[in-house]
C-alpha cells in the first residue's frame, strides 16, 4: 500500500475502474495522493503488478462486511446423539428414529451409540446388527464413520445423501 510497492513499475486501475496503464510506482502514488485516495497493491504476482486508487478504509470496511456475511450464512453442522441398548423394541425404537430422522432433516449429523454393559458385552454381533438395521432404516441416510468398537461402547455416524 503506498510507499510500500516496492516494484518500480506497476499496473494502475483508477476508482472508476479505468485503467490508466503501466506507470511508474511514483507517477502512480502521486496520481492517488492527488485524488486523495491510497494505492493499493490488489495484485502482486501479476508482470507488472496490479494497483488500483481506493479509498482504503472503505475497502477495508467493505471486505470485513462480505466477509461477517458470509459467516453468517454458514450453518453450523452439529453432531446430535441417539442412543440405544440392546433390549430396544417397538414404540422406544420408532421414536429413535423419527428422532434421528428429524435431525438429518435438519441437515445434523447423527451418532448412534449403543452402550453394553455385564453380560451383554458378550452379545457384540448382535448389537451391531441391530446397529446396521436402524442405520438401514433411516430414510436420506449414509454411513459416515462406520461402526466403531470401545470397550462396551458402540458407534456409528450417519448423515444426510
Amino acid at each position: 500500500m503506498n510507499k510500500f510497492i516496492t516494484s518500480p513499475e506497476v499496473r494502475v486501475i483508477d476508482h472508476h475502474g479505468q485503467n490508466l496503464g503501466v506507470l511508474s510506482a511514483a507517477q502512480a502514488l502521486h496520481a492517488a495522493q492527488s485524488a486523495g485516495l491510497d494505492l493499493v497493491e490488489v495484485n502482486p504476482k501479476a508482470i507488472p503488478p496490479v494497483c488500483r486508487i481506493i479509498n482504503y478504509g472503505q475497502y477495508r470496511y467493505e471486505q470485513e462486511k462480505e466477509a461477517r456475511k458470509a459467516k453468517a450464512k454458514q450453518k453450523m453442522v452439529e453432531v446430535k446423539g441417539i442412543r440405544l441398548s440392546l433390549r430396544i423394541k417397538g414404540a422406544d425404537l420408532e421414536l429413535r428414529k423419527t428422532q434421528a430422522a428429524e435431525f438429518l432433516e435438519r441437515g445434523d449429523k447423527v451418532k448412534i451409540e449403543m452402550v453394553l454393559k455385564g453380560r451383554e458385552k458378550a452379545h457384540t454381533d448382535l448389537a451391531q446388527k441391530i446397529m446396521d438395521e436402524f442405520a438401514a432404516s433411516l430414510p436420506q441416510a449414509s454411513v459416515l464413520q462406520p461402526v466403531s468398537r470401545m470397550g462396551g461402547r458402540i458407534s456409528l455416524v450417519v448423515g444426510r445423501k
